[in-house]
């Protein structure tokens, strides 16, 4: 509900500046594709077929590892002491960036890497084993390393789902009578939590097929996976191979459309055996096996990693088959070149205060039942958004400054801030706006001094998150950037094609200290800001 028409607009113009102008942006990138003659060179070129085979294993194996080890933890643990402590775990993880846990992966899973020096010992290793632990043909590293990654994100969603008052009582209910934590969750639970995971997992399959960055880390090589192969085609000067780029955008996008209505279809097959097989009544009470302990290498491998990247930072000489560096030095740090740190810092902060600012306008004033549109940068393939936000930049003559590096941050963001919030919102008892208006405050007054001082939590979370989005952008930051703002993520990135071991731990590192930090003061913030105020706390 908005006061007037005006403050209507004010709320979608900020939003309008965001998402506008890549749509023409996408029109003038990827019209080179309308040429059958383009679709032609794109099937016959030899990369292809080897490109697309380790896309579609990578994003579909990560995916559905994802979605399995998501899904049987929360089967085994919720409701428990233990699902409770997870939550807490999740939140450090999740701030890990992907192209950092990519190195930190890469540290730990290569033939010279922590694993292999773990066992060195044992097999009589005095040189790294041959076999192709990273980077192998078929993308099964990367998919080893997405479903690590994204199944954190898959619980996190679980947990909000799983947090809501409907869906605890119904839980209670059926084991109150009788009935087993299988049967539960097989009868009650999953039909009405899958519809609304079809998102997240559209997120996280998106993500799979167009990642860059961990692709370059640990995907294969020659030929790369296709995101990489659409990212080298569109930053091409040859108008002929940006015209490649083009049309593999876009096969990127038929992919998932494919994939999302084969999952349709499998869910509507799903909802008609399961009409025709309704619960018999009878119970099943066995509980979770106990021997089960699948959180602990789903949050150790997270752990591992960063203390990797920690260790391989302060490392001085550490070769094959050491276990352990041969000694610690703060050699790596003290050389550090902390531009791009400082560049992340600034550019994370003004997306995360700018976004949040648009979202909390667009919340209160907005046209809410369009929220779709700004989730859409969630499920569509990053490379058609970054070349039409190129595109666009080029047109405004903004590619290569800092303003245009600032808007390619802001569209990937802003979804992020709305989903965040946008649950918090909803929560608000609206009686308190309501008897603020009575008492004669505006509705922006109220918000200043009621509305979203009380919200000062979600909100201050919502700004660690949009902080933390921003510092992992590796493809806008380079499209925009023209190359001249180097963040944290692209040196990172940048190195890990054969520099040092030691720097490259330090980027990746400060990519992980930076959310890190923002989360702190995001718990800390609210506490000192309330401590006079306990209504507040």
């Amino acid at each position: 509900m908005t006061d007037n028409p005006r403050t209507l607009w004010l709320a979608i113009l900020p939003v309008l500046l965001i998402i506008a102008p890549v749509l023409p942006g996408l029109y003038w990138a990827l019209s080179p594709a309308w040429e059958a003659q383009v679709w032609q060179q794109l099937w016959l070129d030899p990369q292809l077929p080897q490109a697309l085979e380790s896309t579609l294993i990578s994003s579909l194996l990560g995916s559905f590892l994802a979605a399995l080890s998501a899904a049987t933890l929360a089967m085994l643990i919720y409701p428990s002491a233990l699902w409770i402590r997870l939550q807490r775990h999740l939140a450090l993880l999740l701030s890990v960036p992907h192209a950092a846990f990519a190195v930190g992966m890469f540290f730990l899973l290569s033939p010279s890497g922590w694993l292999a020096r773990a066992i060195a010992p044992v097999l009589g290793w005095v040189s790294p084993p041959t076999w192709i632990s990273v980077q192998d043909p078929f993308g099964l590293s990367l998919a080893l390393a997405l479903a690590i990654k994204e199944s954190w994100f898959l619980l996190w969603v679980l947990m909000a789902l799983l947090g809501e008052q409907a869906v605890s009582r119904q839980m209670l209910v059926a084991r109150s009578l009788g009935y087993g934590r299988l049967q539960i969750w097989r009868a009650v639970l999953w039909p009405q939590l899958l519809p609304r995971l079809a998102w997240p997992m559209a997120a996280v399959l998106a993500y799979g097929l167009s990642v860059v960055d961990m692709s370059l880390v640990l995907g294969p090589g020659t030929p790369p996976t296709l995101a990489v192969l659409v990212w080298q085609w569109l930053i091409d000067a040859n108008p002929d191979k940006q015209a490649l780029g083009a049309a593999a955008s876009l096969l990127l996008l038929v992919l998932l459309l494919a994939v999302g209505g084969f999952a349709r279809l499998a869910w509507l097959v799903y909802r008609r055996q399961k009409k025709q097989h309704l619960p018999t009544g009878k119970r099943q009470p066995r509980a979770a096996p106990a021997w089960l302990k699948l959180h602990i290498p789903l949050l150790g491998i997270g752990y591992l990693v960063v203390a990797l990247l920690l260790l391989w930072s302060l490392a001085g000489p550490w070769f094959f088959p050491d276990f352990w560096p041969q000694s610690l030095t703060l050699r790596s740090w003290q050389g550090l070149n902390w531009q791009p740190f400082w560049t992340t810092l600034w550019l994370a902060t003004a997306s995360s205060v700018l976004c949040v600012a648009t979202t909390l306008v667009w919340l209160e004033w907005g046209p809410k039942r369009f929220n779709g549109i700004i989730y859409l940068p969630l499920i569509v393939p990053v490379l058609p958004l970054v070349a039409g936000q190129y595109a666009a930049l080029l047109r405004l003559r903004l590619d290569g400054q800092a303003l245009g590096v600032l808007w390619s941050h802001l569209l990937m963001v802003l979804p992020y801030t709305l989903l965040t919030l946008v649950g918090a919102y909803r929560a608000f008892d609206a009686r308190l706006m309501t008897c603020a208006r009575a008492l004669g405050h505006s509705r922006l007054s109220a918000c200043l001094q009621l509305k979203w001082p009380l919200l000062q939590r979600p909100i201050a979370a919502c700004l660690a998150i949009g902080f933390a989005i921003s510092v992992a952008q590796y493809l806008p930051t380079l499209f925009a950037g023209g190359g001249r703002f180097a963040t944290v993520t692209t040196e990172a990135v940048a190195l890990s094609a054969g520099g040092n071991r030691r720097v490259l731990a330090v980027q990746a590192l400060l990519q992980v200290v930076l959310p890190l930090a923002a989360f702190a003061l995001a718990a800390l913030w609210p506490r000192f800001n309330s401590r006079n105020r306990l209504g507040l706390r």
